[in-house]
């Protein structure tokens, strides 16, 4: 089952993804369709914003005769990482107290 994914979502998760190492789209693409179910269209348009707003760099690597356009996190998305991590892990934990009868209501 996949839950909605928003805007704040997919930049969570692409920019957890190159937090870890540089990554070309399609290796992006599928490491968040397979947690989201999101499709590839979705996820150029997220790359493009990413960059525009110099949280994501990018450049061409040859691979079998042919280029691919490859993005890196910079400072700005490492930082924007940083704080959308952190709404997430509240959020989850909200979510977690509901879910697992944690939260008292008064």
């Amino acid at each position: 089952m996949a839950f909605p994914s928003n805007a704040q979502m997919l930049d969570l998760l692409v920019l957890a993804v190159l937090n870890r190492q540089d990554a070309y789209g399609y290796q992006i693409s599928q490491q968040i369709k397979a947690a989201t179910g999101a499709k590839d269209s979705t996820l150029y348009p997220v790359l493009r914003r990413l960059q525009e707003n110099q949280e994501l760099e990018t450049y061409d690597q040859q691979y079998q005769g042919r280029n691919r356009r490859y993005y890196s996190i910079t400072p700005k998305g490492r930082s924007h990482y940083q704080e959308i991590l952190a709404e997430w892990n509240a959020y989850k934990e909200a979510i977690d107290q509901i879910v697992n009868g944690g939260v008292d209501s008064e």
